[in-house]
């Protein structure tokens, strides 16, 4: 009976074309791992991977599932205002192309932990910096699992939520335990070109079919009309249906200060004139967490250690922002049909809303052209798996690496062999990918890219700054660093986490909504903190070094040129070396 009820309404094609997706995944993380043999390949990959293979590789991890399935979901929710999403995303790697990726590859080390140990010859800030690989790792996994969960209750409808995180979540921490670094990068340099032909392919398809991207912005949602005054290609009768109550109107859809960044001030009550400050600190914070945010993220910057030289770095993320320059093209289109074609989505929530968009759209074909809607969208669901799969996976590696190699390999046993490592490695993914999967079940509620976005701002508030100012200021003593990466990443982290709290109601916090609702600037100040915290950690920076100026490390000139000279040289050094000098 149970089985019945499972796969009861289940589109085969959609759940076949699914489980080529995991099997694919599977068989090639296993045939992988059989190649990571030294700590070596599970952390860093062997310092051996091309530049073409990285640059789909972290295109691959970086598409996650806020990038797939999310910006469509926001789009189609909010309106313009999710634009700002694929922009910034994709900017933020001209920031990391400009000032980080060549000079963190030619320092040499594993984790940005080692580069923060390296940097200021402390061992106590890499404890301090481990903390924040996992509070931005944990907040990163949490709309992966929403995707999971969303996807694999679309495929098999009698299916909660949360048995969607379990599935997922085993067979991705299982992926990631048998392989490491190493084991995954083949992987998720597959998953990008998937999820290219998943997100373009379907959109295409719709576009001949129901009319073009812009003819729909222009749209009136109560219109009916006939798909031929849309495109005369496919001469398709169809009713674009009226909006429910929960839709925005077009008005406020089509506003650059809309629903998202005008929310705060429309709870308080305010006119359209008094809101626009408010939407306008909200954008301009939310441009900083994600520009600075994607210099921020450990599970991203880990992935530059894996070339073989700060050369090599560059060109990769050069052709990163070309990679996800070009799929960002496609996924605000599913929104825009979306909002006319299957309004009924403005009227769910959770799994069942408009973070779906992108998995429902294409079946609206199987109308006139059965089962090709049914294999469009099992398409796209392919494409959703290879998108939080490929991403959690990163994310794992990222949070398993601070554990296995800077927690249990730096200060719980510094005498550990490569092969104790590879085991802690592996217990580790297996806790981190337990705790993940615990977080997702409890985010149903939140909007996937929204919680990308709070991800984002704790790391610009904190990495970022502690890798640009490192970087570039030779006048900087671990104090500074320490003060201005706890000062701006704690108070990101609890401003964020009180708003999440008090939405979700949880432990109480839910008390909070009418204080929110009274005060428009605290509600965007703690939401959207990079405005604040990000000026607040580097000035703490400047000024805490400045007063510890004596304690600026004796061969920070040897280390500016490590970081800055041509590799040419010869002066690139391996500043953590014990995985090469201990025997296996």
């Amino acid at each position: 009976m149970i089985a019945a009820a499972l796969f009861d309404h289940v589109d085969p094609w959609i759940l076949a074309f699914s489980l080529v997706m995991v099997v694919v995944t599977i068989v090639a993380g296993v045939w992988s791992a059989s190649k990571s043999k030294t700590a070596h390949d599970f952390f860093v990959a062997g310092r051996s991977v091309s530049v073409g293979w990285n640059a789909s590789a972290i295109s691959g991890e970086y598409l996650s599932a806020a990038s797939f399935m999310g910006i469509g979901g926001m789009v189609m929710s909010v309106g313009y205002d999710a634009l700002w999403y694929p922009v910034c995303y994709a900017c933020g790697y001209l920031f990391l192309l400009l000032f980080i990726a060549g000079p963190l590859r030619r320092f040499g080390a594993y984790t940005i932990p080692d580069f923060a140990e390296g940097r200021y010859d402390s061992p106590l800030f890499r404890k301090i910096a481990v903390v924040f690989v996992l509070f931005i790792g944990f907040f990163y996994t949490m709309p992966q699992m929403k995707g999971a969960g969303t996807t694999v209750h679309y495929i098999f409808p009698g299916l909660p939520y949360q048995a969607g995180i379990l599935l997922v979540g085993t067979v991705i921490t299982l992926n990631v335990a048998l392989g490491g670094m190493k084991g995954i990068t083949l992987v998720q340099a597959f998953q990008y070109w998937a999820k290219m032909f998943a997100i373009c392919v379907p959109i295409f398809v719709l576009m001949t079919v129901y009319g073009f991207y812009n003819q729909h912005l222009g749209a009136t949602a109560s219109q009916s009309v006939a798909a031929s005054q849309f495109s005369q290609a496919a001469p398709v009768e169809l009713t674009i249906k009226p909006l429910p109550e929960k839709a925005p109107k077009d008005s406020a859809w089509l506003n650059p200060f809309g629903p998202l960044t005008s929310k705060a001030a429309k709870n308080a009550g305010l006119s359209a004139e008094a809101a626009r400050p408010y939407s306008l600190l909200y954008t301009y914070s939310l441009i900083i967490a994600l520009v600075c945010g994607t210099a921020g993220l450990p599970h991203i910057l880990v992935r530059f250690y894996t070339n073989p030289n700060g050369v090599a770095a560059k060109r990769t993320t050069m052709w990163v922002m070309i990679l996800i320059g070009v799929f960002y093209l496609f996924p605000p289109m599913f929104g825009a049909l979306g909002r006319h074609l299957i309004p009924e989505l403005y009227n769910a929530t959770g799994a069942k809303g408009t973070d779906k968009v992108v998995l429902e759209l294409p079946r609206l074909l199987n109308e006139k052209y059965p089962p090709f809607g049914s294999i469009l969208s099992g398409i796209t669901c392919a494409g959703a798996f290879a998108a939080f799969m490929s991403t959690f996976s990163g994310l794992l590696v990222s949070m398993t690496g601070a554990l296995a190699h800077d927690i249990y390999g730096r200060i719980i046993d510094p005498s550990s062999t490569a092969r104790q490592r590879t085991i802690a490695f592996r217990v580790s993914a297996i806790i981190v990918g337990v705790i993940a999967m615990a977080l997702g079940t409890q985010v149903e509620q939140f909007d996937i890219n929204f919680m990308v976005g709070q991800a984002f701002a704790i790391a610009a508030a904190s990495y970022f700054p502690l890798l640009f100012m490192s970087v570039w200021w030779r006048g900087m003593t671990m104090k500074g660093a320490v003060s201005g990466m706890l000062g701006g990443g704690l108070l990101a982290l609890g401003g964020i986490s009180l708003t999440s709290f008090s939405d979700l109601k949880l432990w109480g916090f839910g008390g909070l909504k009418p204080f929110w609702d009274s005060h428009p600037l605290a509600r965007i100040l703690s939401e959207q903190p990079a405005i604040w915290t990000v000026p607040l950690a580097i000035s703490l920076m400047v000024i805490v070094s400045k007063l510890t100026r004596a304690q600026i490390p004796a061969d920070v000139r040897m280390k500016m040129l490590v970081l800055h000279a041509p590799e040419e040289l010869g002066l690139k050094q391996e500043y953590i070396q014990e995985h090469q000098a201990v025997p296996h």
